[in-house]
């Protein structure tokens, strides 16, 4: 059984997914509890079973009562093995599987940072877990930092991209046609694509501040996603565009319906994160299609990206050393852009796969069960 707050959009979501297909795969029965989300059909179609309960809440009253519910069903179901991804949930899941000797299994996804000692209390309940996997060696340290006694029950798990998915081969150019249009991307322009969510903090802002240190007229900014942004977000991106004299060279686009093909598009996808990232799946989405990545050189980015052999990292926060690492990757020759283009794509089916990924989670799965029988 899998608890997570909700099934909609979101790196914790796909995890859940690709972790319910592996397990029926490897002939378990799936079953996932959350609030419900836009995913609960595909989670069915695969096979997998879904139970809604309101898990996300974060009110303690409300606690006991869904905790007294979800241990009925975990006895019901048979349930032999519990995975928590997220806080409060592992608050309503943790005793219930606790109070009927049921092994638990915790990632922890986010920044593992505590302002206060309440909010440290709070995040506890994720480490009280047989075992417990960081899905990058970034939020590893931050949560042995705070709870050093962890260390041994602490696994190191890389969120993982589906490789036949993002793999240049398999993208018609008629898929790429599409998503130009759909993106509204120029011929003729060189790509720099910054895809991410109307957040700030993915660095839409420092990016364009880069391009206007590029001397070059015949490349074009496209923000992937900006325009899902609120208004004042857009017109925050379109007053700097307008101030730094970048009409034409940067272009606000909508979400894209079809990332394996609009990423064919970019000559240089970047990934600018004002503070790290807890892992990036852009980036090794982007190295799986074969496309250079400008990261900055801290968090989960840094891990995946190996410097003048995949991609650069730029020095955090630094506008002139971002806009020198994009102008260096748009200087490849076509020799070389091609010899990046393989390294980057062997390097992610290497160390960065979904089977990796999914292969050794199942294998934590399995420490924990073992651990029960002890």
């Amino acid at each position: 059984m899998q608890i997570l707050p909700s099934l909609n959009q979101g790196g914790v979501e796909r995890g859940t997914l690709e972790m319910a297909e592996a397990i029926l795969a490897a002939g378990g029965r799936s079953l996932v509890v959350s609030s419900g989300g836009v995913m609960v059909t595909r989670l069915k179609r695969m096979g997998a079973e879904h139970i809604a309960l309101p898990v996300a809440s974060k009110n303690p009253l409300r606690w006991p009562f869904i905790r007294r519910r979800l241990r009925q069903i975990m006895v019901e179901e048979g349930v032999n093995l519990v995975h928590v991804r997220s806080r409060a949930p592992a608050w309503i899941a943790m005793a219930a599987a606790r109070r009927i000797k049921v092994p638990v299994v915790s990632t922890i996804h986010g920044r593992f940072k505590a302002g206060n000692i309440f909010k440290r209390y709070y995040n506890s309940i994720m480490v009280r877990s047989d075992h417990i996997i960081a899905i990058s060696r970034y939020i590893a340290g931050l949560v042995k930092d705070q709870f050093p006694k962890i260390a041994k029950r602490i696994t190191t798990i890389h969120r993982g991209v589906d490789i036949n998915m993002f793999d240049p081969a398999k993208v018609s150019a008629q898929r790429v046609i599409n998503a130009a249009h759909h993106l509204g991307i120029p011929d003729h322009k060189k790509v720099v694509m910054l895809p991410a969510r109307p957040s700030l903090w993915k660095g839409q802002q420092i990016t364009i501040e880069a391009m206007a240190k590029l001397d070059q007229k015949d490349i074009i900014l496209v923000l992937v996603g900006a325009l899902s942004g609120k208004a004042g977000f857009q017109q925050r991106l379109t007053s700097s565009i307008s101030q730094l004299g970048l009409e034409g060279r940067v272009k606000l686009a909508p979400e894209s319906q079809d990332m394996p093909a609009a990423l064919m598009l970019a000559d240089v996808v970047v990934m600018p994160s004002l503070t790290p990232e807890p892992f990036g799946r852009v980036a090794i989405e982007a190295q799986a299609m074969g496309r250079p990545v400008v990261a900055f050189n801290h968090g989960g980015a840094a891990e995946s990206i190996i410097p003048g052999e995949t991609g650069w990292l730029a020095e955090p926060g630094n506008v002139d050393s971002l806009g020198t690492a994009i102008a260096e990757a748009l200087a490849l020759k076509v020799r070389e852009r091609k010899q990046f283009a393989n390294r980057a794509r062997q390097h992610i089916v290497a160390n960065f796969s979904t089977d990796l990924m999914v292969s050794k989670t199942l294998s934590v799965y399995g420490k924990a069960l073992k651990s029960a029988l002890v």
